[in-house]
């Protein structure tokens, strides 16, 4: 059975930081691409980040560069994803999710994952 874990969303101060984990199991980690997505209350939900775990390749939604950073850990089956200097617009539930069927960082972020983790509230005040 394929299940994806995320933890580590919270109530942070616009500037703050927080980590997102994403313990993934139920299928072979190194061969999919594994992403966060948010959706903000009347928004639709869009790709923040992804990576590659077999070759590292990350994406990053352009509102994200530079200040969040996607990493995996083959060993825990983790993916991870570092949130610094956050705004008010980071605000939204955050989701990891695979689609066994895309290796692509760029096309999983784009396309729509197959499986999806339950989502944890991040809420960054002004």
């Amino acid at each position: 059975e394929v299940q994806l874990q995320a933890s580590g969303g919270g109530l942070v101060q616009a500037g703050g930081s927080l980590r997102l984990s994403c313990a993934a199991s139920g299928f072979p980690f190194d061969d999919y691409a594994i992403g966060w997505f948010r959706q903000a209350p009347g928004k639709e939900r869009e790709g923040v980040s992804c990576i590659s775990s077999s070759d590292g390749t990350t994406y990053y939604a352009d509102s994200v560069k530079g200040r969040f950073t996607i990493s995996s850990d083959s060993a825990k089956n983790t993916v991870y994803l570092q949130m610094d200097n956050l705004r008010p617009e980071d605000t939204a539930v955050y989701y990891c999710g695979t689609d066994l069927g895309q290796a692509s960082s760029y096309a999983l972020c784009h396309g729509r994952p197959t499986e999806w983790g339950q989502g944890t509230q991040v809420t960054v005040s002004s």
